[in-house]
Formats: C-alpha cells, structure tokens, sequence
C-alpha cells in the first residue's frame, strides 16, 4: 500500500518476482486517505478471494510525502503487521513510480513527486530498478541543470513542464509496482526500509511560537 501521493493505492501479490498482481485498487483523493485506504484493502482481497489472516507480509510506501497523508499507509501497515504477526517492510515511493516505468524509458531518467508548497520530492535513476541519487525536495527551478534533457515521471513533473518538459507516466506510485519490486528484492536477499517515514521536512502544522498558557486558579 501507498499513501504519500494524492493517490490511495492498494495492491495484493503473491511474492513470486514473476507473477503480476493478484488484485490492485488505485484511487486519486488527496483529502480522504483515511476513509480509502481500509475500504481499498477488503476490496482487494475479495476480487483476489483471500482473506486477511492469509498475508505473511506488508510492504508500505514511506514516502517522501507530506505528514498527514503518508502516516495514514505506514500506521495502516503497522496495525495490520502487529495484528497479524507478519513483517511490515518499507520501500521507498519514489522508487516505486521509477519500477513502474517498466523500462520504457531508455537511460537515465527522474523521478518527481507534488511537495506542495511549489516544490518536488524528487530523486534520479539510472534505470528502473536503480537510484543514484538520495531523495530530496526542492523547487523545480532550482532543479533545471540538474535535470535537463532527462526524461521524468511522476505528477511534480506534470505540473512544471518548464524544468520537466518530457513527462511521462505513472503519475502516482502503483501499489502493484511497490509489490513487486520488494518481492523482487526479497527473493535477491536485499534488505528493506524500515516502515518509517521519509518526511524530509516540517509538516505544515506546527506549533504557535506564542501562545497564551491557561494555568488554573
């Protein structure tokens, strides 16, 4: 499952690298992640006709995404590993869109996601499978060296075609995708992130820096 995008994506696998998704859901709802998530994941295991004691594992996107979104799949996963007694693995979101891409694009490419606030959560790759740089967030236009003349995918590239002119799909993370690039790197004996978010920085909530203390009489 992911959540850091504006997309509630949701995908059951079998955990052979080979074999597609059994069932996916795939939803664009920036302002209901918590009331699409649960849904999406009973709706999933019914078109597949499993239930849910039969999972032996998670694996949950970790962003980079904003706070409130992207803690509604890792708390999801948590919960349901604890509940369960199976493991929760992270994977990171960015490399999920980068999997995605299936090797339709040839050579290096970008991966850009919406950080809000006119920025990007972005990182680069060399292929489908492999990232050469860190996650970052930054503004596009701070971006255009760096990234000109390669191709990106993702919904940040989308919205500044000015820095990102050769977008391409997906816009937000496939949950089939993240599957199967953690089986695939399960089967290869690599280690998984931890379920742990990649915030990269402040959530937009904060605490006032002066407030009025109330102390009873």
């Amino acid at each position: 499952m992911d959540t850091a995008t504006p997309a509630v994506t949701v995908a059951l696998h079998d955990g052979d690298p080979a074999s597609p998704a059994l069932a996916a859901s795939h939803q664009v709802d920036a302002r209901r992640h918590g009331e699409l998530l649960l849904p999406a994941v009973d709706r999933v295991l019914a078109e597949a006709g499993r239930g849910l004691g039969e999972l032996t594992g998670v694996v949950v996107g970790v962003g980079p995404g904003p706070y409130t979104g992207l803690r509604v799949g890792l708390v999801t996963a948590e919960v349901l590993g604890m509940t369960l007694g199976i493991p929760v693995y992270g994977l990171c979101t960015l490399d999920g869109i980068a999997y995605a891409t299936g090797g339709d694009v040839d050579g290096p490419f970008v991966v850009a996601t919406d950080a809000r606030r006119k920025e990007v959560y972005w990182a680069r790759y060399a292929d489908a499978r492999t990232r050469v740089t860190e996650p970052a967030v930054d503004r596009p236009a701070d971006l255009a060296e760096q990234v000109a003349g390669l191709p990106a995918a993702g919904a940040g590239a989308e919205l500044y075609p000015e820095v990102f002119p050769d977008a391409r799909p997906p816009a937000h993370p496939p949950a089939a995708a993240l599957a199967a690039l953690a089986a695939e790197r399960l089967a290869a004996g690599a280690e998984l992130l931890p379920p742990r978010p990649l915030y990269l920085r402040r959530p937009d909530a904060q605490v006032p820096a002066a407030y009025k203390a109330v102390t009873p009489r």
